[in-house]
């Protein structure tokens, strides 16, 4: 539970008070029995109304002040245990945050969101627990003990029996629950991991009809997730009867072994009458700390899960800069961003272990307009990715304005940069609220210039309620076409000094492309920009063409020169072009 320190300080505090109050609460408690001995042995047996009206107000205090001191816990306990849950939440969702990809890559995207919410609402319980029953069992057991002892210690003599035995079955509790409750916690992972694949891929399965399989996994899991709750649940179930099954028997003893003593004029009624409330308080705080250390092994398990996240250094370090480096840097300040690759190498953590570039080198001069094309897991998405240092390469440089990308900070590095993904993400909001999300000060008028360049104008006005329309979660109530118009708009009102475009008019209609390529050329004019394509006629007017072949640069240069000494290129343009294009296009030497 070392997560728990920095805010076990900062609400240590309230803490201690709200177990101020319940130390009264179950002083209360250990009082009650005590004062009603007193009322049968010295009231009732000796016919002394007065000291029953004097004791039976005494009884009525001590429950009133107990019953006062349970309510300030209460809600003390709610306070604290609420905002203890919101603030670990919080620091968690930023710890992930800053999580770089290959972070991020080592935990399934489920298993982050079951530890974001259920294994953090396991530690708010706890917490929670800690401060209403968790420290009072343990006050009235041990409490229950004193007074009992002092009470009649000869019948104390059971209690060296019972309370043994109830500890040896909380142990064995411990030792067998904690690894079953974890194993529970990775079948919820699972059953969220199914979920939301189905719901992330729905328009899949209605389109290829594969209902029965999406429900046979999810059935899968949910079987798993029964059994494992199953299991846990018949080792809980066994220990809480077995400890009720000890104290009862502790409680037959007390009455008989009292009932001998009363009838050989030992002891009075009234002390076994206490007595039997005593071991009754005592039953019910050892199956509040059975209850406790149920609700531990589960806090325990999450804790864990939790700690994993923030045991993870996934922060982009930094490599020390040279002095020419920094020398080239200050030197170019203000211009547009040139960028180098310098013999790349990169594969993939935990991938099959084959690189997925190789000895990459080429230069995109500042202002100037690149196109990479290449097959399918040629490397031109991982090409880019290593930019904005979502991953790091494994061998060679990347330069901007000639610094290597990992001496500088990623958060300024990414703040010069604007990327358009493969896959359009929108967000839950307006579509004005997702173009701002480029730059958050931006005026109505940058953001409707943005929308018109990227050709979402037109679709734009259409709608009921234009730039206010709200989107559904991912855009869905969007075609693709649409999104990826929003998204280049998205980074164009960023005016970055680069500009990556990763295939970011597939769902474009040829047409539609060449009208945001021609707004391009006048509003990112000076702009470094990184266009990353399948179809030649999307990077054909390129200042020049990166080809990409099996993570290897199989070419460089414009569209002409290409055609001429290529073959990659032209291999490409035949597909795409048509046969009619074979006779235009020379043979390769």
């Amino acid at each position: 539970m070392g997560l728990l320190r920095p805010y076990i300080r900062k609400y240590g505090k309230p803490f201690a008070v709200a177990i101020c109050f319940l130390m009264c609460e179950a002083l209360a408690d250990l009082l009650l029995p005590t004062i009603m001995s007193r009322i049968i042995d010295d009231g009732v047996a000796n016919r002394d109304l007065d000291m029953v009206y004097r004791l039976g107000g005494l009884m009525l205090l001590v429950t009133a002040g107990g019953a006062l001191a349970a309510t300030m816990r209460n809600l003390i306990a709610s306070r604290v245990s609420q905002r203890f849950g919101a603030d670990l939440r919080r620091d968690l969702f930023r710890k992930i945050q800053s999580f770089s990809f290959p972070s991020l890559d080592k935990f399934e995207r489920p298993s982050l969101m079951t530890r974001l919410t259920n294994d953090v609402t396991q530690i708010q319980n706890f917490v929670n627990g800690l401060m209403r029953i968790f420290v009072k069992a343990p006050l009235l057991c041990l409490g229950g003990l004193i007074m009992a002892v002092n009470l009649n210690p000869r019948l104390s003599v059971v209690l060296l029996v019972v309370v043994p035995i109830v500890a040896l079955l909380i142990v064995l509790n411990m030792r067998v629950g904690f690894p079953l409750f974890a194993r529970v916690q990775k079948s919820l992972d699972r059953i969220n991991g199914t979920t939301r694949e189905y719901l992330s891929g729905v328009r899949v399965v209605k389109a290829f009809n594969r209902y029965g399989q999406e429900t046979e996994k999810f059935d899968s899991a949910n079987q798993e997730y029964r059994k494992r709750s199953l299991a846990a649940a018949r080792v809980m179930s066994v220990f809480s009867p077995s400890v009720m099954l000890t104290v009862n028997f502790g409680i037959a003893a007390i009455i008989w072994l009292g009932g001998r003593r009363v009838d050989a004029g030992h002891m009075q009624v009234g002390h076994i009458i206490a007595f039997i409330q005593y071991m009754t308080q005592i039953l019910f705080s050892l199956l509040m700390i059975s209850w406790v250390f149920n609700m531990f092994v589960r806090a325990k398990a999450s804790a864990e899960r939790i700690g994993e996240v923030f045991a993870e250094n996934g922060a982009m370090e930094r490599a020390p800069a040279s002095a020419e480096e920094t020398e080239g840097r200050a030197g170019r300040a203000g211009e547009t961003a040139k960028i180098e690759f310098d013999r790349v190498s990169f594969a993939y953590p935990g991938g099959s272990g084959e690189p997925a570039l190789r000895e990459v080198s080429f230069v995109c001069r500042a202002g100037e307009t690149v196109g990479i094309i290449g097959s399918t897991g040629s490397g031109k998405s991982t090409l880019i990715s290593l930019i904005p240092r979502f991953y790091d390469s494994a061998s060679g440089t990347i330069r901007v304005d000639g610094v290597d990308v990992r001496a500088m900070d990623p958060r300024r590095l990414r703040e010069s940069i604007a990327v358009v993904p493969q896959q359009s993400i929108l967000f839950t909001g307006t579509i004005e609220q997702n173009i701002r999300w480029g730059k958050e000060d931006a005026s109505v008028a940058e953001i409707e210039q943005a929308a018109r360049i990227a050709q979402a104008e037109e679709f734009i006005l259409g709608l009921p309620d234009r730039y206010e329309a709200r989107l559904g979660q991912r855009g869905v109530n969007l075609s693709g076409g649409q999104k990826q118009r929003l998204s280049i708009a998205r980074a164009l009102i960023r005016r970055p000094d680069i500009l990556i475009l990763d295939d970011s008019t597939s769902a474009v209609d040829t047409a539609t492309e060449s009208r945001i390529k021609e707004g391009l050329r006048k509003y990112a004019e000076g702009i470094t920009c990184l266009i990353i394509a399948q179809r030649i006629t999307s990077v054909i007017d390129a200042d020049r063409i990166v080809v990409m072949d099996d993570g290897r640069v199989a070419g460089i240069g414009t569209h002409e020169e290409l055609l001429r000494g290529c073959r990659s290129y032209q291999e490409i343009y035949r597909s795409q072009i048509g046969k009619e294009a074979r006779a235009d296009v020379p043979a390769s030497s």
